[in-house]
């Protein structure tokens, strides 16, 4: 009278008939992923196209523009750069000006030109910059 009737066990799904051999599997990792033929040729054709000459682009140089204030020194202008900024707490726009030294080897500037200039190596202790086109003579 006090043996009660014996049930079967519910199956579960991770039981032994339904994990691969622990050679196949690593102990505690997913099972490795097996693509199927149309992935397979998917991934190829993807491959194909960047296999393609890859342009390495440089680094954008930052370009200023700006007026000449001194072209006195051999090879080299002083350039005035002025930005326009926003004062942060009230908000009145004010001018900052900047004098940068650019490299200009054809000495082709005179006092006065709108110049467009980028940046570049060090060319000496203070010149940093050089000179791309003269927008206004």
């Amino acid at each position: 009278m006090g043996q009660s009737p014996v049930t079967p066990e519910p199956e579960i799904a991770g039981s032994e008939a339904n994990v691969a051999s622990p050679e196949l599997q690593g102990a505690g990792e997913p099972p490795a992923y097996q693509p199927d033929q149309q992935s397979l040729s998917e991934s190829v054709a993807g491959r194909e196209q960047a296999q393609q000459p890859v342009i390495q682009k440089r680094h954008l140089r930052k370009t200023r523009v700006g007026q000449v204030v001194s072209n006195k020194m051999q090879k080299t202008v002083v350039v005035a750069v002025v930005r326009r900024v926003a004062h942060a707490k009230f908000g009145k726009i004010t001018k900052r000006t900047k004098k940068l030294y650019a490299h200009d080897a054809e000495n082709r500037c005179a006092i006065g030109d709108l110049v467009r200039i980028e940046e570049t190596r060090p060319l000496s202790r203070l010149k940093r910059w050089q000179l791309v086109e003269i927008l206004k003579h």
